[in-house]
């Protein structure tokens, strides 16, 4: 199945995954203009007129930037939408979103029709995570046009199973629009989710550590300090499970090795976000990719990195089937 135009601009196969607080509109723009999608939650913008703020923004930054390199347009952009029964604001935010013809709208924490109808109604392309085959078949099912394979290791509300397992049951029914998400920090890894089967790699938290990031500087430096091994997986702070840095836990008095089992009935998205806002605030969630982040940069010289990895891994995977076909 050939991919929506919406993806034809793409420098590399990447979108960068809406991050909570963090991406904001200097964010979303950078990565487009460097050539990859670029994604904020709509409950970012607080309050709720604000969003129209970041999406006219957003929209006319691009679209002169387009004007003036015509051939190296931006890529598009895309808006996350929490489709829980707590977020109050979702119908306002998806009304905002076909007002600004959103290229690509991303759902999360539900799937429903009426929010897939209106992405469509103006011809955007609605992209749903999950962490299962079960829940990509009922995405699919209600209407949405491609999914993102949350695997392990991803930052945030990660799942459990391995992308190798996740993307194949996926492929054995669903032929559209497919990314992957989890421990994606280098282009190496874009170019193996492309060899598994996605046609794009999710990264998010590499993009923590940006200059146009809305993160504590604090935060932007632990995602250059710390690796793998100081990821900790837990519903406690949201109600959903995620991974999160040990030592944001540690700083905020717990222990990271004996963390209680939150209620999942408590998460509540209605006023802009869970209501410990703090647990959001001072608790920072991280995929295991993160050791690949040496320094905190411009999104433009992230992006730069990915590419020059990815067409080297590309090189090389050429080179070595010259090389058995000799």
């Amino acid at each position: 199945m050939a991919l929506p135009q919406q993806f034809s601009n793409l420098r590399i196969p990447v979108i960068g995954s809406p991050l909570f607080i963090i991406s904001n509109p200097d964010l979303v723009i950078a990565q487009c203009k460097a050539g990859v999608i670029g994604s904020f939650p709509a409950l970012n913008a607080r309050p709720a007129p604000v969003l129209e703020e970041w999406l006219k923004r957003i929209t006319e930054e691009l679209d002169r930037h387009n004007q003036a390199n015509p051939d190296s347009p931006a890529a598009p952009f895309a808006v996350n939408q929490i489709v829980h029964k707590s977020n109050e604001r979702l119908m306002h935010d998806v009304e905002m979103c076909v007002k600004y013809k959103v290229p690509v709208v991303i759902t999360s924490l539900g799937a429903v029709k009426e929010v897939n109808d209106a992405a469509h109604s103006y011809g955007g392309v609605v992209m749903h995570d999950v962490i299962n085959n079960r829940f990509a078949k009922k995405a699919i099912e209600k209407g949405a046009d491609g999914l993102i394979a949350v695997a392990a290791g991803a930052g945030g509300h990660a799942g459990t199973l391995s992308p190798f397992a996740l993307i194949q049951e996926i492929r054995e029914w669903f032929d559209g629009p497919l990314a992957l998400s989890g421990s994606i920090a280098t282009g190496g890894a874009v170019l193996a989710a492309q060899a598994m089967g996605a046609d794009f790699g999710y990264i998010g938290s590499a993009f923590i550590a940006t200059e146009e990031a809305n993160a504590d500087e604090r935060y932007k430096q632990a995602i250059v300090d710390y690796g793998a091994d100081d990821i900790v997986y837990s519903n406690l702070f949201t109600g959903v499970h995620g991974n999160y840095l040990a030592p944001s836990i540690e700083a905020a008095g717990l222990d990271p090795k004996n963390l209680p089992v939150s209620d999942p009935t408590k998460m509540n998205f209605g006023s802009g976000g869970n209501q410990d806002k703090k647990a959001w605030k001072d608790i920072w969630g991280c995929g295991q990719g993160i050791g690949a982040v040496k320094e905190i940069v411009p999104a433009a010289k992230m992006v730069d990195r990915l590419a020059n990895e990815y067409f080297a891994a590309k090189e090389r995977l050429m080179n070595s089937y010259a090389k058995a076909a000799e």
